[in-house]
C-alpha cells in the first residue's frame, strides 16, 4: 500500500519517479545484522571526521551489500555531501582521481578507501525517454542530493547507505528487500541504464552468479534488448571486468550467464559464432561446449592454487579460431595466419600490443608441446625459457584436458614433470617478477614472497575472498573513465 500511495504523490520529471521511497526508509538495528564493529575502522575515522566537519557521510554500495548477504566485504566505500576539494582540505592523506567524476582517494598504510561525493542523475532522466536517442554518459561530473545519488546507481543492491551513528541502513530504492528476496533488480528504466552505462549489463551477469542472486525479469529482458549497446563501451573499461571475470573462479559460470543473456552476441561473439548458429539451446548447454568446459578446468586449477594469467583465458576464448588458422595457413607461415585471423578481434577489443604479441607466441607454440624426445634436451630447455612459456603450456594442458585428447595428455606430462625452473614474466595485471620452481617439481613454487610479487599471475592473498568471487581493489587510473566508478565490485 506504502507503495502505491508514493507512486501517486510522486511529480513527473523529478527524482521521486525513480524511488520507492523518496523520504529514505530507514531498517534499524533490529532487523539487520550491521554493526559499526563490522565495519574498517579507517572508514569509520573517515565518517567521524566528515561529521566533525559538519559533512553528511555513510558507507555505501558493496560493503553494506555484502554484510546483508552474510559475505566478507573486500572494502568500504564512502559517500558525503563534500564536494572534493572539501574534503582534501580535511585529509592530508588523500589525492583527487578521475576524469568524468572527481573522486578522493584517502591513504592508508597498505589500502586506499574511497570516498565520492553524491551524485546527481543525468538531465535526460527527467525526460520522457525517446527510443532512438543516445544516452551513453560521456560527463558526470555534477554533485547532488543522496535521494539523486542513490536513483543514479546501477542496482538497487549497491544503492543502500549504511549510517554509523545509529548502526541504520537507508534504503531510497527497495534494495534492502531486493536482498531479502535474492533479486537483482535495474534502478529506475533498465533501457535507459544499460544505455546510460553498457557495461551495466554484463556486471548484472557477474553480480547475480557471484552473489546468488537471480535477475529479475525486465532487467533480464532489457538486457536482451540492449545487448548491441555494448559496442559502445569503452574497450579499456571492458578489458577491466574481463579480468576480474578472470579472477572470481567462476569464469565459466559467468559466461554461461553471459550466454544465457545474449551477451554472447557481441561479447567474444568470434569465439562463439558457429557454436550458438548450431546449437539452438547454447546458452543452457554453454558448460558442454569446447570453450565451456575449458573455462571450467581454468575455474578449477585456480581453485587448487594454480595461478593462470588473464592471456591463459583469453587464449582459452579464440583457441578454435587459432586451430582453424593454422589449418588454412599456407606456405608455413604460422605467425603472418594467427595474425591474420586474429588481428581484426584484437582491435575490436582493444587489446594492448604486448597482449597480442604474447597471445600470437601461445598460439604459434601449441605444436611445439607435442615433440617430447629426450635426445633434445637441449632445445627443450630452450623453449622452456621463453617468456611465454607458462601460459603456452598451461593453454596446452587445459586444451588436452578438455578435449580429453590421451597423447596431447602425455605430452603435458612429459613437459610438467620435467619442469624445473619457470621462467620470469614479464609486467603484467599486478607487476613484474617472477617465481622459481622447486627442484623436480612441475607445481610453482607456493611461498608468500613470491606469491605476491608472481608476473602478472593471480594472486592468492585471501583464498576464501577469491572463493566469493572478490578481487583485491586495485587503485584506479587518474584517468579513470568507469562511471560507477563508486558502484561497489
Amino acid at each position: 500500500m506504502k507503495f502505491l500511495s508514493n507512486l501517486f504523490k510522486k511529480k513527473i520529471g523529478s527524482v521521486d519517479d525513480i524511488l520507492i521511497y523518496p523520504e529514505g526508509r530507514r531498517f534499524y538495528r533490529d532487523s539487520h545484522p550491521i554493526r559499526k564493529t563490522m565495519i574498517d575502522e579507517d572508514a569509520v575515522k573517515i565518517i567521524h571526521r566528515l561529521h566533525k566537519f559538519g559533512y553528511k557521510a555513510y558507507i555505501v554500495g558493496g560493503g553494506v551489500r555484502d554484510l546483508l548477504l552474510g559475505r566478507k566485504p573486500k572494502d568500504f566505500d564512502v559517500v558525503t555531501n563534500a564536494t572534493p576539494n572539501q574534503i582534501k582540505k580535511i585529509f592530508n592523506n588523500c589525492r583527487i582521481i578521475g576524469r568524468r567524476f572527481k573522486i578522493v582517494h584517502i591513504l592508508f598504510k597498505g589500502k586506499v578507501i574511497e570516498v565520492s561525493t553524491f551524485r546527481s542523475l543525468p538531465e535526460h532522466r527527467f525526460e520522457k525517454p525517446v527510443e532512438d536517442q543516445d544516452y551513453l554518459i560521456k560527463r558526470d561530473n555534477k554533485f547532488g542530493t543522496p535521494q539523486e545519488d542513490a536513483a543514479r546507481r546501477d542496482f538497487t543492491i549497491n544503492a543502500l547507505y549504511y549510517d554509523i551513528r545509529n548502526d541504520s541502513i537507508v534504503d531510497y530504492v527497495g534494495g534492502y528487500e531486493d536482498i531479502q528476496s535474492r533479486q537483482l533488480r535495474v534502478i529506475g528504466n533498465p533501457d535507459i541504464s544499460f544505455r546510460e552505462d553498457p557495461v551495466r549489463m554484463l556486471r548484472a551477469v557477474k553480480f547475480a552468479v557471484l552473489l546468488g542472486l537471480k535477475i529479475d525479469r525486465g532487467t533480464s529482458k532489457s538486457i536482451k534488448k540492449n545487448v548491441h549497446e555494448l559496442e559502445k563501451a569503452s574497450s579499456s573499461r571492458m578489458l577491466e571486468e574481463y579480468n576480474k571475470i578472470f579472477r572470481t573462479w567462476r569464469t565459466s559460470l559467468i559466461f554461461q550467464g553471459m550466454a544465457q543473456n545474449s551477451l554472447l552476441e557481441v561479447l567474444f561473439k568470434e569465439a562463439f559464432e558457429k557454436e550458438r548458429r548450431k546449437n539452438p539451446d547454447f546458452g543452457d548447454k554453454f558448460l558442454e561446449t569446447r570453450v565451456g568446459k575449458r573455462l571450467v578446468i581454468a575455474d578449477k586449477l585456480l581453485s587448487e592454487r594454480e595461478e593462470l594469467t588473464p592471456q591463459i583465458f583469453y587464449a582459452l576464448l579464440f583457441s578454435d579460431l587459432s586451430e582453424e588458422s593454422l589449418t588454412k595457413k599456407s606456405g608455413g607461415h604460422l605467425v603472418a595466419s594467427l595474425k591474420q585471423a586474429l588481428e581484426p578481434i584484437f582491435q575490436r577489443l582493444g587489446t594492448p600490443k604486448k597482449d597480442k604479441e604474447r597471445l600470437i607466441k601461445v598460439f604459434a607454440s601449441q605444436e611445439r608441446f607435442t615433440h617430447t624426445e629426450d635426445d633434445k634436451a637441449s632445445q627443450n630447455n630452450f623453449f622452456r625459457k621463453k617468456d611465454f612459456f607458462y601460459d603456452a603450456f598451461y593453454v596446452f594442458k587445459i586444451n588436452a584436458i578438455a578435449d580429453n585428447n590421451d597423447q596431447a595428455l602425455q605430452s603435458a606430462f612429459f613437459w610438467e614433470i620435467s619442469l624445473r625452473k619457470r621462467p620470469v614474466l614479464p609486467n603484467s595485471i599486478g607487476g613484474g617478477g617472477g617465481g622459481a620452481r622447486k627442484e623436480g617439481s612441475g607445481r610453482p613454487n607456493r611461498n608468500r614472497k613470491e606469491r605476491e610479487g608472481g608476473g602478472g599471475r593471480f594472486k592468492d592473498r585471501n583464498r576464501k575472498g577469491r572463493q566469493n568471487g572478490e578481487g583485491s581493489k586495485q587503485q584506479p587510473e587518474a584517468s579513470s573513465e568507469d562511471s560507477d566508478s563508486n558502484d561497489s565490485d
